[in-house]
C-alpha cells in the first residue's frame, strides 16, 4: 500500500473505542498497562482544546485507525523554545512495513515545526529491532541512557 494512503489526523472525541484499542495494544507490546483513571485522565487530556502542551495524531488506512503518536511539548534548560518528547508511537502489526509509523513521526515533525519548537525526542527498547530501523534512517541515534526512580 503507497504511503498515500495513510491519513494523518488529530485526535478527536470521537475516537476513544479505536484510540484506545490502538493505545493498550502498545502497552501490552510494553508488557505493562494502566489503570481506567489513567485511560480516561490521558484521553480528556489529548482532546481537551485547553491543553496545548499535549497531542495525539492517528494514522488511518482506509478511514480505519491503524496507528497513533502522542507527543508532549516541555521546557527545556538548554534551549529557549520547547522541546517534543514522542511519548508513545504505535502502529497495528497488520500494516507495519508500510510507512505508517515514518508517517505519524513527520507529522510530529511538522507539528514541532509549526510550534517553532524543532526538537523532537523519543526512546525505545535496545531490543526493538524492527523499530530502530525506521528510527535510524529518520533521527539521529543518541547515547544517553535512561535512569528512573
Amino acid at each position: 500500500m503507497p504511503q498515500d494512503a495513510i491519513t494523518i489526523r488529530p485526535l478527536t472525541a470521537a475516537d476513544r473505542t479505536a484510540w484506545g484499542a490502538l493505545w493498550k495494544a502498545y502497552l501490552a507490546f510494553y508488557e505493562t498497562s494502566v489503570t481506567e483513571d489513567v485511560y480516561a485522565n490521558s484521553f480528556a487530556r489529548l482532546i481537551d482544546p485547553a491543553v496545548d502542551e499535549m497531542g495525539c495524531f492517528l494514522a488511518e488506512m482506509e478511514t480505519k485507525p491503524v496507528g497513533l503518536v502522542h507527543f508532549i511539548l516541555h521546557r527545556h534548560n538548554w534551549r529557549i523554545e520547547d522541546v517534543v518528547y514522542l511519548q508513545d508511537l504505535y502502529a497495528d502489526p497488520a500494516v507495519r512495513g508500510k510507512g505508517v509509523g515514518r508517517k505519524l513521526i513527520e507529522a510530529v515533525y511538522a507539528e514541532a515545526d509549526r510550534r517553532g519548537t524543532p526538537s523532537v525526542y523519543w526512546m525505545t527498547q535496545d531490543f526493538n529491532a524492527d523499530a530502530r530501523t525506521l528510527y535510524d534512517r529518520i533521527a539521529t541515534l543518541t547515547p544517553f541512557i535512561k535512569y528512573q526512580r
